[in-house]
């Protein structure tokens, strides 16, 4: 059964800095759009879960660039859900330009019951849905690399939370993490390198109102950075970023 579900996505300005350079909050928005619509076209998206009183919630990213995304405007971004066991959902994700593949993801997600708040039983509550079955690996499958809290702290930001942060769970949606999560490093970094890998993890919810702090070591083309709730300390997201010469 093919599950391979693809957009084309037209980039706009607003959606690329001042290098041309698209925006790696764009790109995460590309993917959970598209990962949205997939998961409702097969009934296991939205509809379905709220329905249920469930919620998805993205557990870790990986991501490889062949060729990070700078001064095009036109991408063609293809999805497919792997299937699942009994606590986690696989997706995978691969972005081409001209029918060359640029990038791949690799993606996990969990159900989760929203009156309990623990994590749901992911086939049992699909229902055996034929397009979420066991996951089976394969040899090209990407690997996660470990991500690991810094050892130091090189550089540090604050945010607040905004009304604009929340999505439909009244939850920061996923893509605001890597705003914070890179904002703290500075212009010449940042015009000098563009992403060969991401790792991203997301451990707990944030909601309005709070606040944030970004912190990151930075190790020569290597960043890991932790976003945290800054009044309790709690770990919210973990980034491991590898960079290139542009």
């Amino acid at each position: 059964m093919n599950n391979i579900f693809e957009e084309k996505v037209k980039i706009r300005y607003s959606e690329m800095d001042y290098d041309l350079v698209l925006k790696p909050s764009a790109l995460l928005q590309f993917m959970q759009d598209l990962a949205s619509d997939n998961a409702e076209m097969l009934n296991f998206g939205y509809s379905y879960i709220i329905k249920n009183n469930l919620a998805w919630f993205l557990l870790k990213y990986h991501m490889e660039f062949d060729d990070y995304p700078k001064g095009l405007y036109d991408l063609t971004i293809k999805t497919e859900p792997r299937g699942c066991n009994k606590l986690f959902a696989f997706r995978d994700f691969e972005i081409l330009h001209n029918n060359k593949r640029i990038g791949r993801a690799a993606s996990t997600w969990a159900l989760v019951d929203l009156k309990t708040k623990s994590m749901s039983n992911t086939m049992e509550a699909l229902n055996g849905n034929p397009y979420m079955t066991l996951f089976e690996k394969r040899e090209t499958d990407l690997i996660y690399d470990k991500v690991k809290p810094p050892q130091r702290i090189d550089i540090e930001k604050t945010f607040e939370i905004r009304f604009d942060d929340l999505d439909v769970n009244q939850h920061v949606n996923n893509a605001n993490y890597i705003v914070w999560a890179f904002e703290p490093l500075d212009f010449e970094f940042r015009k000098q390198y563009k992403l060969k890998t991401l790792d991203m993890v997301f451990k707990k919810e944030i909601k309005y109102g709070a606040k944030v702090i970004s912190q990151i070591e930075i190790n020569n083309d290597t960043t890991t950075h932790i976003v945290k709730n800054k009044d309790t300390d709690e770990e919210l997201c973990m980034v491991l970023a590898k960079w290139v010469k542009k």
